[in-house]
């Protein structure tokens, strides 16, 4: 499985993490990246990457400008409310996935500053997030995560530093309120170096982003990128961002999807079969752990449609959030359930017709094997037979 494995001991901010993913590609996914972000249509933003070395590393820094003044400039600190930004989002070059992501990571952020000043998130203004460098950061890391095609995404517990940090509202400790809100769910440490190392940005673009929060799994790594901050420290700051391949699942220290999950489920009688699927891809995308249909009949025998999402119990709000936006349905049933799993891996089993992938699965006084469907169809494929011929030829 391509797994990415992002490591935050000095922390998480968007132009970091920006510039870890940027050299995990090649020299032409790094240029084909630089002419599709800086043709995206942000306004006024150009983006280079630019050599930097921390502590003897040699990583990337990415330098974004906004007309031409680099990031930290007053002219960027218009005051944009979340309608500004999904504005801008929306109407850019990009794709589909792209945009959506980036408009999550902007419904997170808004959340938490709701939460944190008693605010409707639709009502809040943002400072120093809703600048363009910063639509940038986090518009160019969802770009990045999608042309390197990883299937799972896992991220280190995130070092937030300590101390306090000078912002608009003043001066705040660290990890500064509405950074905490976005943490929740994640792991995180304060370590010993006195400074934000984790932004507001960064702390979002994890929670939209990532599959796992754990240690490094078991991988044949073929890329590491290091992402350069502005700041030096005893310790180089960086993000390191590592792409390879794992056989199993996923970290020992998985946060999501095993125990508690809950059901959401809503009937639907006025979607056409398309627009139904639709959404079904998009709450995958968009996070869930599994999504189906079910046929139904309604009032007055109307056939009808129930949509069922199950997802980890923090994460209700925000699907049902995005069931509404992608169905018609005007409610939503949530349901509490307890989900028991079969520990699994992969093996490669070696055949007279060569290696085949197969999962392994046991627990509970039971055990079983289940050839990788891709791999079978293949084979069945090539030569011309029907699957369960080619698991046959394969079991002899």
């Amino acid at each position: 499985m391509r797994t990415l494995y992002i490591e935050c001991k000095m922390g998480i901010a968007g132009d970091m993490l920006m510039g870890a993913l940027y050299k995990l590609l090649d020299r032409t996914g790094q240029e084909e990246f630089i002419k599709a972000i800086n043709g995206a249509g942000i306004p006024g933003v150009e983006v280079k990457a630019q050599e930097s070395i921390k502590c003897g590393i040699k990583g990337t820094h990415m330098d974004v400008k906004v007309f031409g003044e680099e990031e930290g400039h007053e002219h960027h600190h218009e005051h944009h409310g979340l309608h500004d930004i999904e504005e801008i989002i929306k109407e850019l070059k990009l794709s589909s996935s792209v945009k959506e992501k980036a408009l999550r990571v902007y419904g997170r952020i808004a959340e938490a500053e709701g939460a944190v000043h008693g605010e409707m998130p639709e009502h809040i203004h943002f400072h120093e997030v809703g600048s363009l460098d910063a639509v940038t950061d986090v518009t160019g890391c969802c770009l990045l995560t999608e042309m390197l095609g990883a299937e799972k995404v896992i991220i280190s517990p995130i070092n937030t530093g300590s101390g306090t940090v000078k912002c608009a509202h003043g001066i705040l400790p660290v990890p500064a309120p509405a950074t905490a809100m976005l943490l929740k769910g994640i792991p995180a440490y304060s370590g010993e170096i006195e400074s934000e190392l984790c932004t507001p940005t960064g702390a979002a673009l994890a929670g939209v982003l990532a599959d796992e929060f754990g240690k490094m799994p078991v991988m044949s790594i073929t890329g590491t990128g290091y992402g350069m901050g502005n700041k030096d420290f005893e310790q180089a700051n960086c993000v390191r961002a590592i792409l390879g391949e794992t056989e199993e699942g996923g970290s020992e220290a998985s946060t999501k999807g095993d125990g508690q999950v809950i059901e959401l489920a809503a009937n639907i009688d006025d979607m056409t079969g398309e627009d139904l699927g639709f959404a079904v891809e998009m709450l995958l995308e968009g996070g869930a752990l599994d999504v189906y249909t079910q046929p139904i009949y309604m009032k007055k025998s109307r056939p009808a449609v129930k949509l069922c999402v199950i997802a980890a119990p923090e994460e209700a709000e925000r699907m049902a959030k995005l069931i509404f936006r992608y169905t018609t349905t005007l409610g939503i049933r949530q349901y509490s359930c307890q989900r028991y799993e079969l520990e699994r891996h992969f093996d490669k089993k070696y055949t007279s017709f060569g290696e085949i992938t197969v999962k392994v699965s046991g627990g509970y006084g039971v055990a079983k094997e289940k050839y990788e469907y891709d791999e079978l169809s293949e084979f069945a494929r090539r030569e011309g037979i029907s699957l369960t011929e080619a698991r046959k030829r394969l079991d002899e």
